[in-house]
């Protein structure tokens, strides 16, 4: 196989004619150069230079070999120059995808920050819940996810890294003439008998509640199910149930219905950015990291 670098001394000899040009050029000694070419030859099983007293011509093989040696090179050239930009930034791409609710709250006020900052990364932004963002994250085909997770039940396995953002707090929403809207301190054991709203059952929000349920003591009655959060509130406003819906889910309230923290503590999920470990690291998933800290912080902040 040839040698990319004896290619790019052939070629710098023939561009300056000789031996000791071509070492000045690249910072050889001229005998270092006459070794590159000479095992050059042996390699080919040609000679690619004719020696004369005042320099060095190409042969027919030389001019050959030359022609092929500046196409590579460039394309070498642009390769490294193309991984530069990726590595500051100045281009590349970033495959991202979130869970709905962070899609349409700290997704945006993330990637608005990251094209300020860095406007020739090309980022893409896929939307699913955690079962289904994960395999991709795993098999190469997203560079970033945004997930959930409640304790002791994580969608993360194997080699990923994992930075919290922050805490999504889930509030009960009640149609907004119902008995139990003044209670001073609302229990989850006081819905025990209400009709409930909640997403599809296979759903980790689903299960979450279910096992809340299940905690305060009783199986709670799902009257209807839905993944769109906007249905789940005005099902809850039509009065056929009550639900508990996460502070993401909340940043549009229908006036027909009442938020209520329930007591001592609401239920929480965790909003995590998982990444791979590795080589699999592109070089915008951390700067999109930090920004998505920043992201994190303002919402909060804002809330």
């Amino acid at each position: 196989m040839l040698n990319v670098a004896r290619l790019r001394v052939l070629k710098e000899v023939a561009y300056r004619g000789s031996f000791s040009a071509a070492a000045e050029t690249l910072s050889y000694t001229q005998s270092a150069v006459s070794q590159q070419i000479a095992t050059l030859e042996a390699e080919t099983g040609m000679a690619l230079l004719e020696r004369h007293p005042r320099g060095v011509s190409l042969t027919a093989a030389g001019q050959t070999l030359v022609a092929h040696a500046e196409g590579i090179l460039a394309r070498l050239d642009a390769a490294e120059g193309a991984l530069a930009a990726i590595a500051g930034l100045r281009g590349g791409r970033l495959r991202m995808a979130s869970f709905p609710t962070a899609g349409a709250t700290l997704m945006p006020l993330a990637i608005a920050t990251f094209r300020e900052r860095y406007p020739d990364v090309e980022l893409t932004l896929a939307e699913g819940e955690p079962e289904e963002i994960v395999p991709r994250l795993r098999a190469g085909e997203l560079d970033l996810a945004l997930l959930f997770e409640f304790e002791g039940e994580s969608p993360l396995r194997g080699e990923m890294t994992r930075v919290s953002l922050l805490e999504d707090p889930m509030y009960l929403a009640l149609p907004r003439e119902h008995p139990l809207v003044d209670k001073e301190e609302l229990r989850l054991e006081d819905l025990r008998e209400e009709a409930w709203v909640q997403t599809s059952r296979a759903s980790r929000c689903a299960r979450h509640v279910v096992r809340c349920a299940h905690a305060a003591g009783f199986e709670p009655n799902v009257a209807f199910e839905s993944d769109d959060y906007q249905t789940v509130q005005g099902l809850v406003a039509a009065g056929v149930g009550v639900a508990l819906i996460p502070e993401l889910a909340l940043s549009v309230v229908r006036a027909e219905i009442t938020i209520r923290s329930l007591s001592p503590s609401p239920p929480v999920r965790q909003v995590i950015a998982a990444v791979p470990a590795g080589a699999r690291l592109v070089p915008a998933a951390p700067a999109m990291l930090g920004v998505l800290e920043e992201a994190a912080r303002r919402l909060t902040t804002g809330h």
